[in-house]
């Protein structure tokens, strides 16, 4: 019997393309003298190309970006440091996300996440959404000395949550490092496809955080 629901955070609870857009904006006005000859939508475009999907951290994202436009009056510090302390100002939830959680609240499921990435960047942009009071463990990579899709990092969830590991489902929108990875941890798993090619028809998968509920009663 399923008696906790853990997630990925970024494309699964916050809608990062929407937050990252937003961000990127707000950072090239925040700059506009150093960047003023070159078009928003070059910056913004160059931006996600080296990012990468969140998978490449933004000093070298920075770094990348100045030697490609031949910046020479910024540093890649200054615009990191910009991006650590105002990306959260500019996270957004995807729709239906407290509708969701309070569910699952009603429900009597334990929650978690368990996002890879730098901390605290991360437990930033968790409590911008106001998540952590819904959440009762939240593991982040660089804190745990552990990354997904490595099996320890689930395991160590459901050891915070006081379950067995056949008890914890996962949601992620990642195949291999969420639900491949949940998987091969012994938890159950929901892929979040965010319109994505579903890679094998008969797994379990979601478009929208709304299906979550109906889904989990054939879990």
């Amino acid at each position: 019997m399923i008696k906790a629901i853990l997630f990925d955070l970024d494309q699964t609870l916050l809608n990062r393309e929407v937050s990252l857009d937003a961000f990127i904006d707000a950072q090239y006005e925040r700059y506009i003298d150093y960047l003023s000859s070159i078009s928003k939508a070059m910056f913004k475009s160059k931006f996600i190309d080296f990012d990468n999907n969140g998978y490449v951290w933004k000093d070298k994202v920075y770094e990348q970006l100045l030697e490609y436009f031949n910046i020479q009056a910024l540093t890649k510090d200054e615009l990191l440091k910009d991006y650590i302390t105002t990306f959260c100002d500019y996270c957004v939830p995807f729709p239906h996300l407290f509708k969701i959680l309070n569910d699952l609240k009603a429900h009597n499921y334990k929650l978690g996440i368990i996002t890879n990435g730098q901390y605290p960047f991360q437990l930033h942009n968790i409590n911008a959404l106001k998540l952590d009071k819904y959440m009762d463990t939240i593991l982040i990579s660089e804190q745990e000395n552990i990354k997904k899709p490595n099996p320890l990092i689930f395991e160590q969830a459901a050891n915070y949550l006081g379950l067995p590991i056949r008890a914890c489902l996962f949601v992620g929108d990642n195949f291999v490092n969420d639900y491949q990875a949940a998987i091969n941890a012994g938890m159950h798993a929901i892929f979040k496809a965010n319109h994505q090619a579903i890679p094998d028809s008969n797994i379990p998968f979601i478009d929208d955080l709304e299906e979550l509920v109906q889904l989990l009663k054939n879990v």
